[in-house]
C-alpha cells in the first residue's frame, strides 16, 4: 500500500535517448538542406517540427525530474544535460530558419561540412549516452567523448576557413548572411562538445 505514495519512477536515460534520436534526424535534415538534396522550404519546416518534438521531450524530462525523489544521477546533471541536448536542436533550427529568411538559394560547401560534422557528433553523443545508462564500458564512452572533442576542433577550422573565404568576396549582404549562419552551425557543434564534457563529468562522479 505504501508504494502508492511513492513518486513515480522515470527512466531519464529514455528521455536522453529519445531526444538524441531527434537530434540525429535534425542534423541529417540539415545536411540534406545544405547539400541541396532536398526542397529547402520542406527541410526548414521538418527541422522546425523536429525542434518542437525535442522541446516536448525536454519539458517532459524536467517535469518528471520535479516529481522524482530518487534519480540515477545528480538532479542538476539531468537538468543541464537535457537542456544542452535541446540547445543543439534549437541552434540548428535557428540556422535553418536564417537560410529560409535570408532567401539563400546557393549553398556554400563549408555549410555542408559543418552539417556533416554535426551528423557525426550527434551519432557519438547517442553512443555515449547509451553507454552511460549502465556504465559497463567506460572506455568506450570516453572514446566517443574524445571523438566529439576532435569534431569540435574540425568545426573550428571549417569556420575559420569559411570566414576567410567569405571576407574576400565583394558582396556585403551575403557576407552578413553567411557569417551568421556559419557561426550558428559552429555554435551547435560547440554544444555537442558541452554535452560530451557533461557526460565525462558524470562518468567520473559515478565510477
Amino acid at each position: 500500500m505504501f508504494k502508492r505514495f511513492l513518486p513515480r519512477e522515470y527512466s531519464f536515460f529514455d528521455f536522453f535517448e529519445e531526444h538524441t534520436k531527434l537530434t540525429i534526424q535534425t542534423c541529417k535534415e540539415l545536411l540534406a538542406l545544405t547539400s541541396g538534396k532536398s526542397d529547402a522550404v520542406e527541410s526548414v519546416q521538418r527541422i522546425k517540427d523536429l525542434e518542437r518534438e525535442a522541446d516536448k521531450i525536454t519539458t517532459h524530462c524536467i517535469e518528471a525530474l520535479q516529481k522524482t525523489f530518487i534519480t540515477p544521477i545528480e538532479r542538476t546533471d539531468i537538468h543541464h544535460l537535457i537542456k544542452r541536448l535541446d540547445d543543439i536542436v534549437d541552434i540548428i533550427n535557428a540556422a535553418a530558419s536564417r537560410i529560409h529568411l535570408y532567401d539563400v538559394t546557393e549553398m556554400r560547401p563549408e555549410a555542408r561540412e559543418l552539417a556533416h560534422i554535426l551528423v557525426l557528433a550527434s551519432g557519438e553523443i547517442d553512443g555515449a549516452l547509451k553507454g552511460l545508462r549502465k556504465l559497463k564500458n567506460v572506455r568506450l564512452i570516453k572514446e566517443r567523448c574524445s571523438a566529439i572533442h576532435g569534431l569540435e576542433g574540425q568545426g573550428d577550422e571549417v569556420l575559420k576557413s569559411a570566414l576567410m573565404r567569405l571576407f574576400k568576396e565583394d558582396q556585403p549582404m551575403m557576407i552578413i548572411k553567411w557569417k551568421e549562419i556559419f557561426e550558428r552551425l559552429e555554435k551547435a557543434i560547440n554544444r555537442c562538445k558541452d554535452v560530451a564534457d557533461m557526460i565525462e563529468e558524470i562518468v567520473i562522479a559515478s565510477t
